[in-house]
């Protein structure tokens, strides 16, 4: 039997006119066009995804901004020089016999340092002593005419001329013997710079000559150099800003530079046991580097510190009260202006533009921008943004959250 399908058909109304306009009836679907778009509308409204879940605010540390005494200190970075360094050189010309110190040890003042060669000396020396010995000769002679000539020229039996000449000899014959005293004393002296002694007590470096050589031709020859090291100075330059500030901190304390406590920092970061004190201050800025020459001094029992060695002082400036420190990775520079990120009541984050000051350690002294009482980000600076909703946490309840979860903390951290 064929099967024909079956037609839904649907009876229209009759058409009704109004004038000459023909109103017609809407028309109408099938039944199974109704029912296959009610189909397509329920499978398209099952397809559709549901709206996903709002993430939470993202963790960030936290601490409050707190006033506290605040160490106020300036460094300087210099160099270190002995108050005296005296360089021992040959003043006679003549080679060198002997060597008689130790190389980098400590020396006493008058200590034989160097033998020179002495036989020439002592030859110029006798010389002149013979020369000396003809001139007292010459003059007694002249003293022995003048007391003959005397009684002859009272009773005119010469001429007055004859006694005034032999006075005048003997005057001639003093000055004969001065001048050769005067040799006599140049050749001991010579004769005695052939022993070459320390001028001061104080540790002497490398010898500048072996033996054998000749010194002193010409010039004055560097033997070698002492240094005293009892004390020690260290010489720096001050910017003028840090003088300034400097000048202004010790009429707060009302304290003197050179009543400032210092520390020497060495190069290795380890502090010398001892403070030192200004003893210097230059009288005028230089205008090619716009800082002062300062000198410290420093005491040095021990003679650890030497002559050269580069080093740092740090100035204690007295106690800045009610001012506010933070750590140093808080404070955000952008376009040569500091920043920190404050969150607010509604946990929002707000960027706050500072005015920072010197840096204490690992901390940065904030002069100007915030407020004690207010919250600012320590952690977590990535995750902020202008406004943006944060859930801030101080570093204690951190650590609470961590030891409570760990694979939390990591997930976290990540």
């Amino acid at each position: 039997m064929h099967l024909h399908p079956i037609h839904t058909v649907v009876a229209c109304p009759p058409r009704r006119v109004t004038g000459r306009r023909f109103l017609l009836p809407a028309p109408r679907l099938p039944i199974r066009a109704g029912v296959a778009l009610v189909a397509a509308a329920i499978l398209t409204a099952s397809c559709e995804k549901p709206a996903p879940a709002r993430l939470p605010p993202p963790i960030v540390q936290v601490a409050e901004v707190t006033l506290t005494n605040v160490p106020i200190s300036t460094e300087l970075i210099g160099q270190l020089d002995s108050p005296q360094n005296v360089e021992v050189r040959a003043r006679v010309e003549a080679f060198v016999e002997q060597v008689l110190f130790t190389e980098g040890l400590p020396v006493a003042e008058g200590d034989l340092l160097f033998e020179l060669d002495r036989k020439p000396f002592e030859q110029r020396l006798a010389a002149a002593r013979g020369a000396l010995a003809e001139a007292e000769a010459a003059l007694n002679k002249y003293r022995k005419d003048v007391s003959r000539l005397e009684p002859l020229a009272k009773s005119r039996a010469i001429p007055k001329q004859d006694l005034d000449n032999a006075i005048a000899s003997v005057e001639i014959g003093k000055a004969s013997v001065l001048s050769a005293e005067a040799r006599v004393q140049s050749a001991l002296i010579d004769l005695n710079y052939c022993e070459v002694r320390a001028p001061i007590s104080g540790l002497i470096g490398a010898k500048e000559v072996s033996i054998g050589d000749l010194v002193g031709k010409g010039s004055p020859t560097l033997l070698a150099t002492i240094s005293k090291l009892d004390r020690i100075w260290f010489y720096g330059n001050i910017s003028e800003v840090q003088f300034l500030r400097a000048e202004a901190a010790t009429r707060r304390t009302g304290k003197k530079m050179e009543e400032l406590p210092i520390d020497l920092i060495l190069a290795d970061a380890t502090v010398h046991p001892a403070q030192g004190e200004f003893v210097f201050l230059d009288r005028a800025v230089n205008i090619g580097t716009v800082t002062l020459r300062v000198r410290a001094q420093f005491p040095n029992p021990e003679g650890v510190l030497r002559p050269g060695m580069f080093a740092r002082i740090r100035v204690h400036l007295g106690v800045r009260p009610d001012s506010i420190l933070v750590p140093e990775r808080a404070v955000v520079e952008l376009q040569g202006r500091n920043f920190v990120w404050v969150i607010d009541a509604d946990n929002r984050a707000r960027q706050r533009p500072v005015r920072t000051g010197e840096t204490i350690g690992n901390q940065v002294l904030v002069v100007e921008g915030l407020r004690a009482g207010e919250r600012f980000v320590v952690e977590g600076l990535q995750k902020v943004r202008e406004g943006s909703e944060v859930q801030p946490l101080t570093a204690a309840q951190m650590a609470q959250t961590a030891a409570q979860s760990p694979a939390a903390a990591d997930h976290e951290k990540e």
